[in-house]
C-alpha cells in the first residue's frame, strides 16, 4: 500500500488529509469523517496491519469490510465513557465459559472482512492470542456521527450474515438527549430489533447471559 502519512490524532478526517497521503495506487476518500481506501481488486486484512503498522495508536480504529479498509478516528469522552461501563457489566456478569473483549480486537470473518467491535462476548474456546476467527455471541457498538452509517449499514449485515446472534447499538445522545439502547437478535439469518430502551428505562438480556441495562447509567457527564 506504500507508507502512511501522519493522520489527524482526534476529529474526523478532513479533504488536507486525504492531500497528505502518498499516491499508492489506492483510492482515498473522505464519508461523513471516515476515510474509506480502496483498490479495484480489493485489500486484504494484511494491507490492513500494514496500515496499522503506520499509523500512530491513539485510538483510531481500522477495519476491513468488504475489501474496502475504513479508517475511524479517535473516539469522543462520552463514547468511551458507555464503553467503559459496558466492559464494568458484561465483566461482572459473564458466565465462564465466554470472555469479553474491548476494541481494538479482530473479529475476523469469513470472505474479506476484519470487524473491530466495540465490545465483543465470545466463547472462550474461540479465542486466539490475537483475534476471533469466528462469529462472536455478542457484538456491541457505540455509535458517533462518523461511524453510524457503517455501523448501522454493511457491518451490521456482515456480523448477521457470519450468524452472531446478538448486535447492540447504544446511541450516547447528547445534551439533553438520553442515551438509547437497541438490541438486535438473529431471525432467519437476519437481525430483527426486540428492544429498545431509553434514559432510565431499564432492559434485562438473556442471552449471551443475563446482565440488567440502563443507559443512562452508562453516562459520567
Amino acid at each position: 500500500m506504500g507508507t502512511m502519512t501522519t493522520l489527524p490524532v482526534t476529529g474526523g478526517f478532513t479533504r488536507a488529509d486525504l492531500e497528505a497521503l502518498p499516491a499508492d495506487g489506492c483510492r482515498h476518500e473522505l464519508i461523513d469523517g471516515l476515510l474509506v481506501i480502496t483498490t479495484p481488486a480489493g485489500l486484504t486484512r494484511e494491507d490492513r496491519d500494514d496500515l496499522d503498522a503506520w499509523m500512530p495508536q491513539d485510538g483510531r480504529r481500522s477495519e476491513l469490510i468488504d475489501g474496502a479498509i475504513v479508517v475511524t478516528p479517535s473516539p469522543s469522552t462520552r463514547h468511551q465513557d458507555i464503553v467503559a461501563r459496558l466492559l464494568v457489566l458484561l465483566l461482572a456478569r459473564r458466565t465462564p465459559e465466554v470472555k469479553v473483549m474491548v476494541s481494538p480486537f479482530d473479529v475476523v470473518l469469513p470472505g474479506v472482512s476484519t470487524l473491530v467491535p466495540d465490545l465483543t462476548v465470545a466463547r472462550r474456546r474461540d479465542v486466539t492470542a490475537n483475534e476471533l476467527p469466528s462469529a462472536p455471541l455478542l457484538a456491541v457498538e457505540v455509535l458517533s456521527p462518523s461511524t453510524r452509517w457503517v455501523d448501522l449499514g454493511r457491518k451490521k449485515e456482515i456480523i448477521a450474515e457470519a450468524g452472531c446472534p446478538s448486535y447492540w447499538i447504544v446511541d450516547p445522545g447528547h445534551g439533553a438527549t438520553p442515551p438509547m439502547l437497541t438490541v438486535h437478535e438473529l431471525e432467519g439469518g437476519r437481525y430483527a430489533e426486540v428492544a429498545r430502551v431509553t434514559g432510565d428505562e431499564t432492559w434485562t438480556a438473556t442471552r449471551p447471559f443475563p446482565v440488567t441495562i440502563v443507559p443512562n447509567d452508562l453516562l459520567d457527564d
